[in-house]
């Protein structure tokens, strides 16, 4: 199961006790997969379609649960796809209506009107959250940690997608919204930001195994960068020293190193005898003992040398 699945089933398994928490969860779920169809006689009916059957099956709970209301289930296949659709039907119209009366959803009148919950319903910290809650299990998904870190919920409309975003700000919760083909997504990409998410739909457990996740990725790349930084640092140590050598060979080959200065001649013989030794170990190795600056001191001394005498030679030819 992947990690979204994981979360989903998580949720599916969460049941507030406070009916008021219940309402706007379900409020939430008719929100993004309900509507009201009219039947015969100018009755209506209350029907909620979704391809997840976590959330077929928390939809069912929470009718039963909150309102004692049996909806019925019925499953359509798609063998082609290898899918299948659930959907969910309150028939009776007194029992429809005392649904959508509890839930209170502004513009529930025909499937093509966006359905927003009234801000009655979620007025509370802990309702938001069994908002949140819903929308995520009807048409969210978040990424496998360990490949990337993105969540989103997909909106129908623009009005719904922003009021998740205002639901979302409620918990510090920087969510943007993009357009994709014709769908709005309410999403987030930091690690933290995400994490806080789960936090607040109270999906505790998907929550530890995310933060396990990023603090073995942290500490994977932490010593990734420590080995390239360690790594850099000695392709930079063993460039520098052919280059000193290469330096301190022409000078033999074209001056002599007896021409040099003691100290200078000393450092140059000393590099040439440990080609691979830091400069604090070549400060080691001279009598007397010279410090890592006063090296590298005399090391650019016979760089320079080395370049006056290269500049001299190609002005003789």
């Amino acid at each position: 199961m992947s990690f979204s699945g994981q979360v989903k089933e998580e949720l599916y398994r969460h049941l507030d006790n406070a009916r008021h928490c219940r309402i706007a969860e379900t409020a939430a779920i008719i929100s993004i997969c309900g509507s009201t169809v009219l039947e015969e006689e100018g009755r209506y009916s209350l029907k909620i379609h979704t391809e997840n059957p976590a959330v077929a099956r928390k939809c069912f709970t929470l009718l039963e649960k909150t309102f004692n209301i049996r909806a019925d289930i019925a499953i359509r296949t798609n063998q082609a796809k290898g899918s299948a659709a659930y959907f969910l039907t309150v028939m009776d119209q007194e029992e429809a209506a005392r649904i959508l009366q509890a839930v209170k959803l502004q513009g529930m009148g025909t499937a093509d009107e966006p359905y927003l919950v009234n801000g009655l319903v979620i007025r509370e910290t802990c309702c938001k959250r069994a908002f949140l809650r819903g929308a995520f299990l009807s048409s969210g998904s978040v990424s496998d940690p360990e490949k990337s870190y993105h969540f989103e919920i997909v909106c129908t409309s623009k009005e719904k997608a922003e009021q998740i975003q205002k639901v979302m700000y409620c918990f510090g919760l920087d969510a943007k919204i993009v357009l994709r083909k014709k769908s709005y997504i309410v999403y987030l990409k930091e690690g933290n930001q995400i994490a806080d998410m789960l936090n607040v739909m109270e999906a505790h457990v998907a929550l530890m195994e995310f933060e396990n996740v990023r603090i073995v990725k942290d500490m994977r790349n932490s010593v990734n960068r420590k080995v390239n930084c360690e790594t850099a640092n000695i392709g930079k140590t063993v460039s520098a020293a052919v280059r000193q050598i290469e330096d301190i060979r022409y000078i033999r080959e074209t001056k002599g190193l007896n021409e040099l200065p003691e100290g200078l001649k000393d450092m140059a013989l000393t590099r040439l005898a440990y080609p691979e030794a830091s400069l604090k170990e070549l400060g080691s190795l001279l009598t007397p003992p010279v410090g890592k600056s006063g090296v590298n001191h005399r090391l650019r001394k016979l760089s320079e040398i080395a370049e006056e005498l290269r500049a001299k030679q190609g002005g003789a030819i």
